[in-house]
């Protein structure tokens, strides 16, 4: 008896360690035909209770998300676009209406393996519906790409999620939208003010209507606010003065730009480089083609 247990706790072992390689192979950014004769094999998987399986390519997504390996995310989608965004098992995920893939790639700042998925999904039904998905309540806090986006300071990504479609409206389980994000930031810390300032901007391109949640400490605090967003942005936030025509101007073009070619789109513009919303290093951008 006690030499089967032991021979269990060997086996379980081995199969642990054997899973770890799999995980190692894609941190390692082995080549893509090595990852895949891994991953469709059922000795590479373990999970305590279940029947033996391969990794499918949804999990496989998320690790090469996590250690921005953009070949094997790139063959991913191109050859399993559907199967690759598809939400994980609960070991992966515990909320069945996220979407941890776009998620992961705005947390650990992947921006050419985010470009790749908002293309493949502008290919695929409700691609709306995905890129606005709430985060897993649990890790994210009900909170969408964009507000992740917003939180970690990311305008370049911002830009990215909200020309490809994502909406600025939607608000996370506090009520907030990703413009409160920002603005409560800018109130409890002046560090970063100039990265907050950026993406505040870019979320005003594409809002043609203003609804959020901190209006009224705006009002509230006009000398402070004043200060941090200077007075004509700060007139326009609290509906004192209307939009700029620059921004009214730019809104109107940006609605115009199809979603699906994002950014090249915006790089085609016939309008002077100055006054392209293209922050940081999003004109180097790389779109790779994924079909």
């Amino acid at each position: 008896m006690c030499s089967n247990s032991a021979s269990s706790q060997d086996d379980e072992r081995q199969c642990k360690f054997l899973s770890y390689m799999f995980y190692q192979a894609v941190r390692d950014r082995k080549p893509v035909w090595m990852l895949e004769d891994m991953r469709t094999m059922e000795s590479f998987y373990w999970e305590d209770n279940t029947t033996l399986r391969t990794y499918s390519p949804s999990e496989a997504l998320l690790y090469a998300v996590v250690h921005n390996h953009l070949p094997y995310a790139q063959y991913l989608l191109s050859h399993y676009p559907d199967e690759a965004l598809e939400v994980p098992g609960d070991r992966f995920c515990c909320c069945p209406s996220s979407a941890p893939h776009l998620a992961m790639a705005v947390r650990y700042d992947r921006k050419d393996i985010l470009g790749l998925i908002l293309k493949i999904t502008h290919q695929l039904p409700g691609f709306k519906s995905y890129i606005n998905r709430k985060g897993c309540f649990h890790i994210e806090d009900g909170k969408t790409p964009l507000h992740l986006a917003c939180e970690l300071l990311r305008a370049e990504t911002v830009l990215m999620l909200l020309g490809s479609g994502a909406s600025p409206k939607i608000v996370d389980s506090k009520g907030l939208t990703p413009l409160d994000v920002i603005l409560e930031q800018l109130r409890v810390s002046k560090i970063n003010v100039e990265s907050k300032r950026l993406c505040i901007d870019q979320l005003l391109l594409f809002m043609s209507t203003l609804q959020f949640k901190m209006k009224r400490a705006l009002e509230d605090n006009p000398t402070e606010w004043n200060g941090l967003l200077g007075e004509e942005k700060y007139n326009y936030l609290c509906g004192k003065a209307p939009a700029t025509l620059f921004l009214i101007s730019m809104q109107g073009i940006l609605k115009c730009l199809p979603p699906s070619r994002f950014p090249a789109s915006i790089k085609e513009l016939p309008i002077p480089q100055s006054l392209k919303p293209l922050p940081l290093g999003i004109s180097t951008f790389r779109c790779v083609d994924v079909l």
